[in-house]
């Protein structure tokens, strides 16, 4: 499962580069010369992000759901339906 500290970093800088430990979010490691975000912004976009992750996740369940079907019933299926049944 994606972290959720770092998709909540991600929201507000997506080319922020960090590491954390245990998703412990006073451990959070800056990379790469990235500009630190607050602790209270952080916290404050988790609920987006972990939106975002239920979102992401159920949209890949439909997706590979949708190649099931379409496998079952003859029909072509797209390129990312086929990455979901061979990845």
């Amino acid at each position: 499962m994606e972290n959720k500290i770092i998709k909540a970093i991600q929201l507000i800088n997506s080319t922020a580069q960090v590491s954390i430990t245990n998703e412990d979010i006073n451990s959070i490691v800056w990379e790469n010369g990235t500009t630190p975000i607050s602790v209270e912004d952080i916290q404050a976009k988790i609920p987006e992000a972990e939106q975002k992750i239920a979102d992401e996740s159920q949209a890949k369940i439909d997706l590979k759901a949708s190649a099931k079907a379409k496998l079952i019933a003859g029909e072509a299926l797209t390129e990312e339906e086929a990455n979901t049944i061979v990845l």
